[in-house]
């Protein structure tokens, strides 16, 4: 029996993150069911960093993160960011979908700017002139080094004395007298008194072996492929490329395209797949509106992105279990928010309120907790 201070249940990058801010004044154990971490969510980013996106809270954990990711620790042994400008575009009609887009992110992304069509060619030349009426472009959003960061996590959490523990699924958990007792399917059993629920998409499976209200966490799958660039050419001076009524997006990836349909499909917690159809639609939309003009494609994968209903995640402690701590639902963009929601969560743990930086940015403790109306009458 291996007794700790905290436990991490999953080992992405918010199990990652999480467990190595606890673990610099407390000993931490993680818990990963597979035999690799990061292997289901984390490992399948598509590795941005947009402020832009999301909703509020997301945005400020988002901006909340940029400075750690810029100038981050030595555990992070390369620059995690590079530069990989948005640009969002209108299809004709649909130009006041995109100055509503601006309007509501200009506060945090104060350097965009709004496009004629001629300046979303001038950004992008594989678009169509005529398929567009008018864009947005951020030109501070990054392309992000997931390995880099979610290793560096990983490498400092050892370092501080954290203990993973791989092919350890959690298959009961009980709590009595203020410690909670966890067992796994290797047959071993681990105790503490603070347990992170950082699970992903199987979060409310680890609320309910606890006998812990679920919150309502719905995997969504989302697809990505790859597609040829024309004639082999280089990508990397094109921007990442958004329809802003989501239709799709594309992403330069050295002499290729990664392209995603943003398909949101619920699906049970699993190993995702791509979706074909939804490939074949994202195809026919790129086509349609850029000269890449790709006839097939090349590798393609699937991940799962988690949301509970309004779409900001769940952290704190549960507010009927006693030293269950939720830090789930981040919604696609938890490689992009890690280093503002560690922070946050460890503070929350150690009952020392929201970080002032966070709260300058609009970052609300009772907007993500648990016990919020929200989840409860959505």
């Amino acid at each position: 029996m291996s007794n700790f201070d905290a436990i991490v249940i999953g080992g992405g990058i918010a199990g990652a993150s999480i467990g190595y801010e606890l673990s610099t004044d407390r000993s931490v154990c993680m818990l990963e069911m597979e035999d690799a971490l990061a292997f289901h969510t984390t490992g399948r980013s598509a590795a941005t960093f947009l402020e832009a996106l999301g909703t509020d809270q997301i945005r400020g954990l988002t901006t909340g993160s940029r400075a750690f990711l810029e100038n981050p620790p030595e555990m992070i042994e390369s620059a995690p960011l590079s530069p990989l400008p948005l640009l969002m575009y209108a299809k004709q009609g649909r130009s006041a979908a995109i100055k509503d887009f601006y309007e509501a992110v200009n506060r945090w992304v104060p350097n965009s700017s709004l496009l004629d069509a001629s300046q979303v060619i001038s950004y992008c030349p594989v678009m169509r002139e005529d398929h567009v009426e008018s864009g947005f472009y951020d030109p501070n959003a990054m392309e992000l080094d997931v390995q880099a960061i979610h290793q560096g996590y990983v490498r400092g959490f050892r370092t501080n004395g954290g203990e993973i523990k791989r092919s350890e699924k959690v298959i009961s958990l009980s709590r009595e007298a203020g410690i909670w007792k966890i067992e796994t399917s290797a047959g071993n059993t681990y105790r503490a008194p603070i347990v992170i629920n950082a699970a992903g998409a199987w979060g409310d499976e680890v609320a309910k072996l606890a006998g812990v209200t679920q919150c309502g966490l719905v995997p969504k799958v989302r697809t990505i492929f790859m597609v040829n660039s024309p004639s082999g050419e280089e990508t990397k001076d094109l921007p990442i490329v958004g329809d802003i009524d989501g239709a799709y997006y594309f992403k330069p990836e050295g002499n290729q395209f990664l392209v995603s349909p943003m398909d949101q499909t619920p699906s049970a917690p699993c190993d995702a797949s791509p979706d074909e159809l939804e490939i074949a639609r994202a195809l026919d939309e790129l086509n349609e509106a850029t000269t890449i003009n790709a006839k097939s494609v090349n590798s393609t994968w699937g991940g799962l992105r988690t949301f509970v209903a309004d779409e900001n995640p769940v952290i704190g402690f549960d507010p009927e279990a006693e030293g269950f701590f939720w830090m789930v639902g981040q919604g696609g963009y938890g490689i992009q928010t890690s280093p503002a929601v560690a922070r946050l969560s460890a503070a929350l743990v150690r009952q020392q309120g929201v970080p002032e930086d966070l709260i300058s940015r609009g970052v609300q403790a009772s907007a993500l907790a648990p016990g919020r109306a929200s989840l409860k009458t959505a």
